[in-house]
């Protein structure tokens, strides 16, 4: 059965009317003159069959008809207030759901801050937040089953994604802390060239994979991968249960491990790349609003270091 399309201007004027139970001022509320308001009251009243209002002089009263119509008017009136509120929030950014993907070491380092900013502007949007590395985020951010992602040294040749850089962060040596290597301040890449490594696989980051081993190779040797472990806080704890050694990105030295030591390596000029990701053809004012708490600095050109208003993206902690 085809429902009855809504009189939403006479359920405007009826329960005005009702709230001041006189014509004239319920129609200097409503900025009308009082025949159009009366021809309202009149047209809804023709709707339901009854009168709404008992009219005498100097004297309005709701009817028991009118009575029983205004707390529903009140509901329908209401909900669509707050129907309407609601879309212009999602539709400006101010709220919906905004999915982030992003690479655990990064909780040491961008998220907190990118988070803290972002819920202070926006605290009506529910941030839905999901561990992945890195390829996996590639997969969810072509898929839609994430808006943004925050990764580590993005692909090249991805032409339907944006990767903007927020970070470039050095590199250390995970050593087990009873290696000899431990004792000193910075350990060449090239003295590693014996112990047996503990790294990522590459299929999680090809990219910081083959930068990692590229180190090692421009070092003169080839790194001989024992372990794989999908997190670096797994493959911190495999270095202190003496596995092997380990390269990771510097902020892994906030990871406190029994048993581990992080010490700089020579050369220091390579960096690991932190990216803030998303689709080319994406123009939603949530993943917008996003990228302007990030306030990403695109290409090389942005040069080293934290991005500025960061919290917690400073130089890591020593030992």
């Amino acid at each position: 059965m085809e429902r009855p399309e809504l009189p939403l201007p006479q359920l405007h004027a009826f329960v005005v009317l009702a709230e001041e139970l006189h014509f004239g001022r319920a129609a200097a509320r409503l900025g009308v003159a009082q025949p159009p308001l009366s021809q309202q009251i009149r047209r809804l009243e023709d709707r339901v069959g009854h009168p709404l209002f008992s009219r005498g002089p100097g004297r309005v009263a709701l009817t028991p008809a009118g009575r029983e119509l205004l707390p529903a008017a009140l509901r329908v009136l209401t909900g669509l207030a707050d129907g309407l509120a609601a879309a212009r929030a999602v539709g400006g950014g101010r709220a919906g759901r905004l999915r982030i993907g992003f690479s655990a070491s990064l909780a040491l380092t961008v998220l907190p801050g990118l988070l803290h900013t972002f819920r202070e502007r926006f605290p009506a949007v529910h941030l839905d937040i999901r561990e992945m590395t890195t390829a996996p985020q590639i997969a969810a951010l072509h898929d839609g089953s994430i808006d943004v992602g925050l990764l580590r040294e993005p692909p090249s040749d991805e032409a339907e994604l944006v990767f903007a850089t927020v970070l470039r962060e050095p590199f250390v040596a995970v050593l087990p802390s009873a290696h000899p290597l431990a004792a000193q301040r910075a350990v060449p890449v090239a003295h590693l060239a014996g112990s047996p490594f503990v790294l990522l696989p590459r299929a999680a980051g090809p990219r910081l994979h083959d930068q990692i081993t590229g180190l090692c190779v421009a070092s003169g040797f080839t790194p001989r991968i024992v372990q794989h472990a999908v997190e670096w806080q797994t493959v911190c704890a495999l270095v202190g249960a003496g596995l092997g050694v380990s390269l990771a990105p510097a902020s892994i030295r906030r990871i406190r491990l029994r048993g581990v030591a992080f010490r700089g390596i020579e050369p220091g000029t390579a960096r690991t790349r932190v990216a803030v990701a998303w689709r080319r053809n994406d123009r939603t004012p949530l993943v917008a609003n996003l990228l302007a708490a990030v306030n990403p600095l695109d290409g090389p050109s942005a040069g080293d270091g934290p991005l500025p208003g960061f919290p917690g993206t400073g130089p890591p902690a020593p030992d």
